[in-house]
């Protein structure tokens, strides 16, 4: 703590979803830590959110595709101050499994897998120490979906989907709470770096950073552990689960379903 404020890190933090996470994050009375590749923009950033939030802002430059910026990630973390942690670093590397780009998709997948794994289970051990703390993953839309060209990227964020529901399943009790957020289009540079163009979605399924970071703290306030903002009913949500503790319940029997006996 300092200042009598809890801490927030945020990774991706220079640009989109990230910088709109430390903006309502410093309003509201957090510190932070930001986390990006662009030391120069985090700097900025940083200036801004000091000049107009008095919030202190630590600048930590590394690249998540990297082991040597998980560590130095993993290390700020391990100092037991952290009482906020948005894992929202990722992009997408995409393309028909047959044609990708091998070293784009290892890259892809160290970002969005190995270094939200990294930073959330660092961020379990020392929360769960002080019975306290909140962890924000955000996975995407596109895990509801299977379409040609995403499939590294859409499986990377069903890995973070899954991985999320059972740490909020390991954090039961325990103080911590757990949140999975799934955006859809948001107004960022995302997809121009993607190779795509907001310009090709109807404007009607386009949110801003804004309403979407104002939807997941809102979604804390309510415990609601699982935000999809723009889902008008979050039951569809319960209904999805519910689907699938039907086929869990059958998904290990000692003999084949009678479909595939023989006649």
């Amino acid at each position: 703590m300092s200042n009598g404020r809890p801490r927030a890190l945020v990774t991706g933090a220079s640009a989109g979803i990230g910088k709109s996470y430390a903006e309502h994050l410093a309003r509201t009375g957090h510190d932070l830590v930001l986390v990006a590749r662009r030391a120069d923009r985090l700097e900025a950033l940083a200036a801004e959110l000091r000049d107009t939030t008095q919030a202190e802002a630590e600048v930590l430059a590394a690249d998540l595709g990297a082991d040597a910026g998980v560590d130095m990630v993993v290390g700020r973390i391990d100092k037991g101050d952290i009482a906020f942690l948005v894992n929202n670093a990722g992009f997408a590397a995409r393309g028909k499994v047959a044609e990708l780009d091998t070293q784009a998709l290892d890259a892809m997948l160290r970002v969005n897998i190995i270094a939200l794994s990294r930073l959330s289970a660092s961020a379990m051990r020392s929360m769960t120490a002080l019975r306290r703390g909140t962890i924000v993953n955000l996975c995407s839309g596109t895990v509801f979906m299977q379409m040609p060209g995403n499939a590294g990227y859409g499986a990377s964020k069903n890995y973070v989907m899954a991985f999320t529901r059972h740490m909020q399943a390991e954090a039961q009790g325990t103080g911590v709470r757990v949140q999975l957020l799934v955006p859809g289009v948001i107004a960022t540079d995302f997809h121009e770096i993607a190779g795509n163009a907001l310009e090709n979605f109807p404007p009607e399924r386009v949110m801003q950073p804004d309403d979407l970071v104002v939807a997941s703290l809102r979604a804390l306030e309510m415990n609601e552990p699982v935000c999809i903002p723009s889902l008008p009913d979050i039951r569809n949500w319960d209904n999805y689960v519910a689907a699938e503790a039907l086929v869990a319940k059958d998904a290990s029997r000692d003999k084949p379903a009678p479909r595939y006996h023989g006649a």
